[in-house]
């Protein structure tokens, strides 16, 4: 298994001295050139979820290990995210893209300075850099809008770069976090349609945040729908729009 996390928790001290679990003892395994979706309410704990996979939020308890080919090896190993030193995390989050729904693009920058920032981080040369930009906005469909700023694109199109953005160390593993939940349907289709044939031609492994059923439905070969922290049922998506099991499930499949 590419991706295995095991009783995972994250819990937050209120100021009323209560805890709260937002992710309780959650189990997945993900398959590498899944497109796995992770569906729930607001409140469900999946953005929580997804911050701890690449530990911008530290879990309370549990293991998430992550499937790698070592350098000048073959086979590949399995290492634990939570055991990883600066150096080693500061690798795995660069092989670790994501995308956010509010895009995070930085407005002082044109487009090809947008997607060029992760690489300027990374030391790439100058040269290089030019070359990796051009091919990550052709991916997208944006290579006309090079020298445009954020500010002078639709929502789809800043969606677009930001993608470009996550692809541009050329990731393993692709995180999306409600990524087309601020576009109107006609865009979000185009976005999916985008991460589908980025999964296909790349291989990335692609874990997707959402609360749209259409989404999962769409383009996601498994799925775990997600309440009150806990995964309440997972699987196939066509196992689990054929037989539902959680009520949750169902509800949510009544709206498709």
């Amino acid at each position: 298994m590419f991706i295995t996390i095991k009783n995972l928790v994250k819990e937050y001290k209120l100021r009323n001295g209560k805890i709260l679990k937002a992710v309780d003892n959650v189990d997945l395994e993900i398959e590498k050139g899944d497109i796995y979706g992770i569906m729930g309410l607001s409140g469900a704990g999946k953005s929580t979820l997804i911050r701890l996979i690449n530990r911008l939020e530290e879990p309370t308890e549990g293991e998430i290990y992550v499937e790698h080919v070592e350098k000048g090896e073959e086979i590949p190993v399995k290492k634990n995210v939570l055991d990883f030193d600066q150096n080693e995390l500061r690798n795995y989050r660069k092989k670790t893209g994501m995308i956010f729904q509010h895009f995070n693009l930085l407005n002082s920058r044109s487009v090809g300075g947008n997607v060029a920032f992760p690489l300027e981080i990374s030391g790439w040369k100058k040269e290089d850099i030019n070359k990796r930009v051009d091919e990550l906005l052709e991916i997208v469909g944006l290579l006309d809008k090079k020298e445009n700023y954020p500010e002078q694109l639709s929502g789809g199109q800043k969606q677009r770069v930001a993608i470009a953005r996550a692809l541009a160390n050329n990731p393993e593993i692709l995180l999306s976090d409600e990524a087309t939940s601020a576009l109107d349907p006609r865009t979000t289709n185009s976005i999916l349609d985008l991460l589908k044939d980025i999964n296909k031609r790349f291989g990335i492994t692609i874990i997707l945040i959402t609360h749209q059923m259409e989404v999962i439905r769409k383009i996601c070969n498994k799925a775990a729908i997600m309440s009150d922290g806990k995964i309440v049922e997972q699987g196939g998506v066509h196992h689990i729009f054929a037989e539902p099991k959680n009520e949750i499930t169902k509800e949510f499949i009544s709206y498709v």
